[in-house]
C-alpha cells in the first residue's frame, strides 16, 4: 500500500485536470440556463478523498450582479452537472461541487495597469533631465 502512496497526488492533479475538461464541455454544450453564460474554468482543486472539488471560473462580465447570478445559476445546476460528470468520469468517489469566481485575471489587469501608471510617471520623471548638451567647445 505504501508503493501507491506516492502516486495518489499525481493521479489527483489528472483527475481534476480531466474534470476540467469535461466541466468546459459540458458548461459549454448542456446548460440552457440563462444565468450562466459564457464562462471559463480555470481551475480545479481536489481533495485527496476526491469528495470535494473547488471549481474556478472566470467571466467575461465581473461584475458583482453577474456573478452572484451566475454563482446561483451554478448551484442550481450543480445537480445536472454532476449527473453529467459521473457519465464521463469513472471513478469511485464523485466529487461534491464547490464553485468559486477566479479573481485573478481581474487583479492582474489592474497590476499591470498600476505598473504601466508607474513606468509612465516614471518616463516622464525622466525626460526633461534627459536633454545632451550641445557643442560646448
Amino acid at each position: 500500500m505504501a508503493k501507491h502512496s506516492k502516486t495518489i497526488p499525481a493521479r489527483g492533479l489528472r483527475v481534476a485536470d480531466q474534470i476540467q475538461r469535461d466541466l468546459a464541455e459540458i458548461l459549454a454544450s448542456g446548460l440552457k440556463d440563462p444565468r450562466i453564460g459564457m464562462i471559463t474554468i480555470t481551475e480545479v482543486q481536489i481533495t485527496p478523498d476526491y469528495a470535494h472539488a473547488k471549481v474556478f471560473f472566470t467571466m467575461f462580465k465581473d461584475d458583482k450582479e453577474s456573478v452572484k447570478n451566475t454563482i446561483a445559476g451554478l448551484a442550481a445546476a450543480s445537480g445536472f452537472i454532476r449527473n453529467q460528470l459521473g457519465k464521463r468520469l469513472h471513478i469511485h468517489t464523485l466529487p461534491m461541487l464547490h464553485f468559486v469566481h477566479d479573481t485573478s485575471t481581474s487583479r492582474g489587469m489592474e497590476m499591470s495597469l498600476l505598473i504601466d501608471q508607474a513606468n509612465a510617471t516614471r518616463a516622464a520623471d525622466a525626460e526633461p533631465d534627459a536633454k545632451p548638451e550641445a557643442d560646448s567647445e
